[in-house]
């Protein structure tokens, strides 16, 4: 997550990107986490192809989107001010 911003909020410092990623970077987690990671989790658990680790699986995305609600904005914070840092 961390890398990922930092090369977009590099390239659009650089004038290589129109959008400022740090703008929208907290929701758009947010949205990966309910649209992506969570549905992935609830497929890998009706299809049973990690056996009981599937239900493990969801409880993990479930409390890494749990974390990201709380402390997102925060983090993004911090990843501008590594970036002004270099």
């Amino acid at each position: 997550n961390e890398k990922f911003f930092m090369e977009c909020y590099g390239a659009f410092k650089a004038g290589r990107a129109d959008v400022d990623p740090s703008i929208n970077w907290y929701k758009g987690e947010i949205g990966f986490f309910d649209f992506y990671v969570i549905p992935l989790a609830k497929k890998l658990d009706e299809c049973g192809v990690f056996g009981v680790s599937s239900d493990e699986y969801m409880n993990y995305a479930k409390t890494n989107r749990e974390e990201w609600v709380r402390e997102g904005e925060n983090i993004v914070k911090e990843f501008l001010a590594k970036f002004e840092e270099k």
